[in-house]
C-alpha cells in the first residue's frame, strides 16, 4: 500500500511528516560487537548501515547501551525464562502415566456403546484396529518428540517446519479438541452420576461442573500428579477387576451369558428398547461395520496427544515411555471391555444407550449394584480429571499463542489477586457451555465433533512428522518412524474422519461453526496491519484537511506498535542466499520490521564480509530494520538464554537454523539440541 520515500526524506515517521506511509520505514539498522569476558578491545556500537542517502536513524536506534558493555556469557543463566511459565521439577513415567493414562482411559466410559452402535457385535474387532493405529503412532509421536522436545504437540512441530499460518490451523483444532474434551467428559461424568443419584438433572449438572472447574483454575487450583496418580490408580483397579472379574463371571453365569452372546451374534437386532432408534449398523454388512465401528473407536484413544504438550515438564526419556504405557492400556482393555458388554447386556440395548452409563450398567448386571456404584464412582472422578486436564491443557496452550501473537495480547493478563490467566478459563467456559446448549446436550453429536477435531490433530501431527523427516532430517533423534508406518497412520486417522462425516454430516455444521470462528480470529491478528493499512488508504480519499492527518497519525502509531516486537536471528554464516532467506520467513510470518541478526564468534574472526552482506540486505529491504550484532561467544544454550535476556527479546522471538546432528563428524555443527534451547525456533533447513 505505501511506497518509497524521495531521497532526502526521513526513513521515519512521526508528527510534521507529509507522507501518511513513513511509519512504514523503520530507518537503518546497525552494526554492533558484544564485548566479553573482561577482554581489553573495544568495538564501536554505532556504525550505521546506510541506504537511500538517509544517515537518520530514528526511534530507539541503540542496539547496546554502551561502547563498553560486558557480558559473561559462560556457564549457566540464572532463572532461565520458561515459555510457559512452568519452571517445577521434572516428574517420572509413573506421574507422567497418570496425567496421559486419565486422559486417554476416560475414554472408555462413552466409547463403548459409540462403537457398538456403528458396528454392533464386530465392535471388539474395531477396537483392535484402533489399537494397531495407536501403534504406529507410537512411533510418529515418538520421533517428533525426541527430535523437539518443547511443549505444543502438532502446533510445535508445525511451527517448526512450516509457516506459522498452518502451525496455526493445527491450534485450531487442538483448541475445538479441548473443547469437545471439556463438554463430552462432562456430560458423561454427570451420567455416571445418574447412576447413582437419580435426582440428578444431567444437562445443568454438566453446566455445573464446566463451572465449577472454571472457579477452581481462576483462583489457581490446578491439576496435581499426585491427586492424578491416586485417580489413575483407582481407574486401574477399577477396569482390572472389570476385565478379569467379567471374564469369571461370564464362566460362571455361563446359561446366560452364552445364550446373549448368540442372540447378539446370530439376532443382534433383537431385544431392542420400544421407541428406540435404529442402530446405525443394522443393515450393514461385516466389513461396512467394522469400518464405521472404527471411526467410532478412535474416540477412544483421545487423549494420546497429551504426553507431546507437557514434554518439557518429564523427566530425559520418560516421554516414548509415557507413549508405550497408553497405547499398552488401550490394547488391553478397550477391545476386552468392547466384548464384555456384548457377553452381558444385548447389542441393540448398548447402542441405544445415549447416556453414555453402559460400563455401570454393564457391573451392576454382571457383580451387582455394589460395583456398579463403584464403577459410577470412578467414572465421575476418572471424567471431571479430563475436565481439569483440558482446562489445563488449554491454558497453556491459548498462553502460548498469545506469547507468540497469534491470539489477542489480552488473553494473557493475570488478576492480581490469584495471578492466573483470567480471560483464558472464562472464556473456555463460556464456550463449552454454549457448545453444550447449540447441540442441546446431545452427546453423540458431541462426540462426533470431537473426534473430528481429534483426528485433524492426530492427521497434522503425521504430515508434521513426514516435514520433520524432509526438512529436518539433520536434527538428532533417538526414535525414527518408517515412511510406510507414517503414511499407513495418516491414512487410517482420515478414513476414520471420513467414516464419522458419512454416520452423521451435521457434525460437520457444528464443527465449522467453531473452526471457522477460530480461524477467522487467528487470521485477523496475521492481517490486523494490512487491514489498517487498507483503512489509512481509503481514509486518504474520503477525508481532508487536519481530520485526515489525526487518523493518518493515529493508524501509523498503531501499526507501529503492531510491528515493534523485534525479533532475532542466530547467523551462523554471512551467505546472503541464507540470511536472505531467514528475512523472507520473519517477513512472511512474523508481525514485525526489526530483525536483529546475532552471529556467535571469536574476537579474532574477521566480520568485514558479514557487515558488508548485512548492509547490503538492508537496503534491499527498506521496510524492516536490520541489525547485526557480534557476540565474542560460542553459541551454546547459556549464550542463547542471556542474548534473550539483554535484548529483552522472549525465546519464542528468537530463531536459528536447523541444528544438525553433533555425532556425525561435522567440526562445523553446533553443539546442542533444540530442547536445549527452550523454545528458539528453526526457520531454515541450512
Amino acid at each position: 500500500m505505501g511506497r518509497s520515500p524521495e531521497e532526502t526524506q526521513p526513513l521515519v515517521g512521526g508528527e510534521g511528516k507529509s507522507d501518511p506511509y513513513s511509519f512504514m520505514y523503520p530507518g537503518s539498522g546497525s552494526i554492533s560487537t558484544l564485548n566479553i569476558n573482561g577482554s581489553s578491545n573495544s568495538y564501536p556500537l554505532d556504525n550505521v548501515l546506510q541506504h537511500k542517502g538517509s544517515d537518520y536513524i530514528g526511534e530507539n536506534n541503540d542496539v547496546l547501551v554502551g561502547t563498553e558493555a560486558k557480558m559473561v556469557l559462560t556457564g549457566e543463566v540464572e532463572n532461565k525464562k520458561v515459555l510457559d511459565g512452568s519452571d517445577e521439577h521434572k516428574i517420572g513415567q509413573l506421574f507422567s502415566t497418570a496425567i496421559c493414562g486419565n486422559d486417554i482411559t476416560s475414554s472408555i466410559f462413552y466409547t463403548s456403546s459409540l462403537c457398538t452402535a456403528a458396528a454392533g457385535k464386530y465392535a471388539p474387532v474395531s477396537l483392535i484396529l484402533v489399537c494397531i493405529v495407536l501403534y504406529l503412532f507410537r512411533k510418529v509421536y515418538g520421533e517428533v518428540g525426541s527430535a523437539l522436545p518443547l511443549n505444543g504437540g502438532a502446533y510445535n512441530v508445525l511451527l517448526n517446519t512450516t509457516t506459522k499460518q498452518v502451525a496455526a490451523l493445527a491450534a485450531a483444532l487442538t483448541m475445538i479438541s479441548y473443547m469437545a474434551t471439556a463438554v463430552v467428559s462432562a456430560s458423561s461424568a454427570m451420567s455416571y452420576l445418574k447412576v447413582l443419584w437419580e435426582g440428578c438433572d444431567v444437562y445443568w449438572a454438566t453446566i455445573i461442573l464446566l463451572g465449577g472447574f472454571a472457579a477452581l483454575n481462576l483462583i489457581g487450583i490446578s491439576e496435581s500428579a499426585v491427586v492424578a496418580f491416586g485417580i489413575f490408580a483407582l481407574h486401574m483397579l477399577t477396569l482390572a477387576m472389570f476385565v478379569v472379574g467379567g471374564f469369571v463371571l461370564f464362566f460362571i453365569q455361563r446359561d446366560t451369558t452364552f445364550q446373549i452372546v448368540r442372540d447378539n451374534w446370530y439376532h443382534p437386532e433383537a431385544n431392542c428398547p420400544a421407541g428406540t432408534p435404529t442402530p446405525y449398523y443394522f443393515g450393514k454388512n461385516f466389513a461396512e461395520a467394522i469400518y464405521f465401528g472404527f471411526g467410532a473407536a478412535m474416540l477412544g484413544v483421545t487423549g494420546f496427544e497429551t504426553s507431546s504438550n507437557f514434554i518439557e515438564q518429564q523427566e530425559p526419556g520418560v516421554f516414548p515411555k509415557t507413549l508405550r504405557n497408553m497405547w499398552l492400556i488401550v490394547s488391553i482393555f478397550n477391545p476386552l471391555i468392547g466384548f464384555l458388554n456384548l457377553c452381558f447386556i444385548p447389542a441393540c440395548e448398548i447402542a441405544s444407550d445415549t447416556s453414555g452409563g453402559i460400563l455401570a450398567k454393564v457391573a451392576g448386571k454382571a457383580f451387582g449394584s455394589w460395583f456398579e456404584k463403584w464403577v459410577g464412582i470412578d467414572a465421575v472422578l476418572v471424567l471431571s480429571g479430563s475436565v481439569i486436564t483440558s482446562y489445563v491443557g488449554v491454558i497453556g496452550l491459548v498462553r502460548r499463542m498469545a506469547l507468540d501473537r497469534v491470539l489477542p495480547q489480552f488473553l494473557i493478563q493475570t488478576n492480581p489477586c490469584r495471578k492466573t490467566t483470567h480471560w483464558i478459563i472464562v472464556l473456555f467456559f463460556v464456550i463449552c457451555s454454549s457448545l453444550y446448549m447449540l447441540v442441546d446436550g446431545d452427546t453423540t453429536t458431541l462426540a462426533g465433533v470431537y473426534t473430528c477435531a481429534f483426528l485433524g490433530v492426530m492427521s497434522l501431527f503425521a504430515i508434521g512428522n513426514m516435514l520433520l523427516k524432509y526438512k529436518r532430517s539433520s536434527l538428532r533423534r533417538d526414535i525414527k518412524s518408517p515412511w510406510l508406518g507414517v503414511l499407513i497412520a495418516l491414512c487410517s486417522v482420515i478414513l476414520g474422519l471420513i467414516s464419522n462425516i458419512i454416520k452423521d454430516d451435521s457434525i460437520v455444521y457444528y464443527f465449522g461453526i467453531y473452526f471457522g470462528v477460530t480461524i477467522f480470529i487467528i487470521m485477523l491478528m496475521f492481517i490486523r496491519a494490512r487491514i489498517l493499512k487498507m483503512f489509512l488508504f481509503f481514509t486518504q480519499i474520503i477525508l481532508s484537511g487536519a481530520g485526515r492527518d489525526r487518523v493518518a497519525l493515529w493508524i501509523g502509531d498503531v501499526i507501529k506498535k503492531i510491528n515493534s516486537q523485534p525479533v532475532v536471528f542466530f547467523a551462523s554464516k554471512d551467505d546472503p542466499a541464507y540470511l536472505n532467506k531467514a528475512i523472507l520467513y520473519i517477513r512472511d510470518n512474523e508481525q514485525t520490521n526489526w530483525v536483529r541478526v546475532v552471529h556467535c564468534c571469536d574476537e579474532e574472526e574477521s566480520t568485514d564480509s558479514f557487515s558488508s552482506t548485512m548492509e547490503f540486505l538492508d537496503k534491499c529491504y527498506p521496510k524492516i530494520r536490520l541489525d547485526l550484532i557480534r557476540v565474542n561467544a560460542k553459541f551454546n544454550a547459556s549464550t542463547v538464554h542471556k542474548i534473550s535476556q539483554e535484548l529483552k527479546i522472549d525465546l519464542n522471538f528468537c530463531f536459528v537454523s536447523c541444528i544438525k546432528d553433533r555425532d556425525d563428524g561435522d567440526p562445523s555443527m553446533i553443539p546442542v539440541t533444540v530442547g536445549d534451547l527452550g523454545g528458539v525456533r528453526m526457520i531454515t533447513s541450512a
